[in-house]
């Protein structure tokens, strides 16, 4: 759970770090950029603590986070946006399954919190960029699955190994 956590974090500060380097600092990919910031932070110092290994393609989701963020801050912003919508709605989800296990298990409270904080601030992401017109982005269908696909493919390989 902490493997994954932290390699989506890393994710997620890598797309948002290429989108300001193309976009610039847009306040809205500042404010979300340091909250996911913040996550990674949190889920390194766990994985210290709890003696968790990051997964072995941590290097690979670094420059493929980078890349697909990069790519559709160069199709413009909105598509920026429809990136973000299309990731939190995965991670929500995502960390909506943790939370569901860690009810059933009362010596980890303190983490199912934790993701539960995050899930309702990745939830905030999701919808700041609906409102910055994420849907309106030309084939905004096609780049949804496609990037929610890509999501949903690091998540279970990420879980693995």
């Amino acid at each position: 759970m902490l493997r994954v956590n932290h390699a989506g974090e890393l994710g997620a500060r890598q797309i948002y770090k290429a989108q300001r380097r193309v976009l610039g600092d847009d306040p809205d990919l500042v404010f979300m950029a340091e909250q996911e910031i913040e996550h990674l932070k949190t889920f390194t110092k766990l994985m210290i603590e709890h003696k968790a290994q990051p997964t072995i393609f941590q290097p690979v989701w670094h420059v493929l986070s980078y890349s697909m963020g990069a790519v559709t801050a160069f199709l413009g912003k909105q598509a920026a946006h429809a990136c973000t919508i299309a990731v939190e709605e995965v991670i929500v989800e995502h960390y909506q399954q943790q939370i569901d296990l860690l009810e059933k298990l009362p010596n980890h409270q303190s983490l199912r919190s934790t993701i539960q904080q995050f899930q309702q601030e990745e939830d905030h992401h999701r919808a700041i960029a609906e409102q910055g017109g994420g849907k309106e982005t030309p084939a905004f269908d096609i780049l949804n699955k496609i990037v929610k696909s890509i999501t949903k493919a690091a998540i279970r390989i990420s879980e693995k190994i």
